[in-house]
């Protein structure tokens, strides 16, 4: 079993990731799919994340954000995971179990690192979740970005050199892998840049980010992707397949053609993260 958890600001796209993973069997039924991989929601909290994609991604309305309850209140969601790669008789199963924080434990990691200058053994905000994330049986951590404009590089930097404190007190810094992604690829501006992310988007855009991350991560336990839930409206037309929701935050989307949904690159984070072991980003 892998254990992962998935942390990132506020409006990354968490949620949404994964219950576009949760939606998967049903989305595989709508629109042409290949058949190297099944996912199978396994508890009852991922199946509720599935009929929430059902009656609100799929329907044109976007997902709340995730607020905060306690750790152990956390939903925990459960996939069933079955991928037939070529050249393999048998498929390889995955049963992968991840945590989903709120927004604002991520975004709260800055101040933590400005007050340890002050304040020294000051205790994070939101400790329990730290203590949580770095369990020995968690294997590692998706963190989605979104942004990468202003001076949004710097304040990443800040938030991910905090975490990587919190990594190194808990002794995790040796064998815990940790995958970057940058969220929302679908956008014109990150699209042409998908796939090498590592160089055209993170050292393009987040190159302070990035140096915080190769410093002090070995490099067998760093990965960098790029990732989108909606994805694009198909190979001829790379038109993002999302739209602003109407709200006010800009970070807000809905399905353009629902019946062109493709996930683009969601299961190779993951798969990384479980296994050690690399594939492709066109999976499906």
């Amino acid at each position: 079993m892998g254990n992962i958890v998935i942390i990132g600001p506020r409006g990354s796209g968490k949620t949404t990731f994964l219950a576009g993973l949760a939606y998967w069997p049903k989305l595989k039924t709508k629109i042409k799919q290949k058949t190297q991989l099944n996912v199978t929601p396994v508890n009852e909290d991922t199946k509720k994340l599935q009929n929430m994609a059902e009656d609100l991604i799929s329907e044109g309305e976007s997902l709340e954000a995730t607020k905060i309850p306690t750790h152990k209140n956390l939903p925990v969601f459960n996939f069933y995971i079955e991928l037939n790669q070529r050249l393999k008789k048998e498929p390889e199963i995955i049963n992968l179990v991840v945590k989903d924080y709120p927004g604002e434990i991520f975004d709260d990691l800055a101040d933590y690192l400005s007050q340890q200058e002050f304040h020294y053994g000051i205790r994070p905000k939101h400790e329990e979740f730290w203590q949580d994330c770095f369990l020995p049986d968690n294997l590692g951590c998706l963190i989605l970005l979104t942004k990468w404009w202003g001076k949004v590089d710097r304040e990443y930097g800040k938030s991910l050199e905090a975490f990587i404190n919190l990594m190194d007190e808990k002794q995790r810094t040796k064998d815990f892998r940790v995958a970057v992604a940058m969220s929302k690829c679908e956008r014109g501006e990150l699209w042409p840049g998908r796939l090498e992310p590592d160089r055209d988007i993170f050292q393009r855009h987040l190159p302070y980010t990035k140096s915080i991350l190769e410093k002090n991560i070995p490099k067998k336990n760093l990965c960098f992707y790029a990732i989108s839930t909606f994805g694009v409206l198909g190979d001829n037309d790379p038109r993002p397949n999302r739209i602003n929701s109407g709200t006010k935050s800009l970070e807000m989307a809905v399905l353009r053609e629902k019946n062109k949904w493709q996930p683009y690159n969601a299961i190779a984070p993951l798969y990384w993260l479980t296994t050690g072991k690399k594939i492709g980003a066109n999976v499906q």
